[in-house]
């Protein structure tokens, strides 16, 4: 995977500024307030919506690595 390609197209978010926030988080419990985290962080996935699956799939497989 390429870190630096856009995941979101209408924000500009790549899947490094995804993983530079899910790294931070302390809860990774729970994939959705984690994704509710990157998305205040990064605005990812408030625009058309058309990410949104690929950055929940992105999200647990960095937690999973974890």
């Amino acid at each position: 995977m390429n870190y630096k390609e856009l995941v979101c197209k209408c924000k500009k978010v790549t899947y490094e500024d995804i993983d530079n926030v899910v790294k931070s988080e302390n809860n990774i419990s729970d994939v959705v307030k984690v994704f509710e985290d990157v998305q205040k962080q990064t605005q990812c996935s408030t625009g058309c919506g058309g990410c949104h699956d690929k950055i929940m799939d992105f999200i647990a497989d960095v937690l999973y690595q974890r």
